[in-house]
């Protein structure tokens, strides 16, 4: 009686590992990309919402906040804000992220120059910038 075959062939072990090998070339950089785009979207996401504290802050001391702390806001976890400047008419704040190595987004308002919150260029807007 003949033996049935036991198992798979080296050469077919191979083919598979080759194959998986292709597909994890393919998925890991679409999978950077999409993590590069949720950290993007936490430094907007936070910037805008300092935003809206700023104002209720200006509301409040007639002054923008010099610090993030002082707005009782929380940011996510990663995203490091910084107010570059604030005056009673304006202010401009850059944000980056842990995971990003030269990456930031910047926003201003008012009177906020522009230079302080690289690289938003318009008024109560978001930039970020993109490598």
């Amino acid at each position: 009686m003949p033996r049935g075959r036991g198992g798979f062939t080296l050469i077919e072990l191979l083919i598979v590992v080759v194959i998986l090998g292709v597909l994890a070339v393919i998925a890991i950089p679409r999978f950077n990309k999409a993590r590069e785009r949720s950290f993007f979207a936490a430094m907007r996401s936070d910037l805008e919402n300092m935003a809206l504290a700023q104002a209720v802050y200006h509301d409040g001391y007639n002054i923008y906040a010099d610090d993030p702390v002082n707005l009782d806001q929380s940011f996510t976890s990663g995203v490091n804000i910084s107010i570059n400047e604030n005056t009673g008419q304006g202010w401009a704040a850059t944000a980056t992220h842990d995971g990003l190595a030269t990456e930031s987004c910047g926003m201003f308002y008012g009177n906020g120059s522009p230079s302080n919150a690289t690289p938003a260029t318009t008024a109560g807007a978001v930039y970020c910038t993109i490598n």
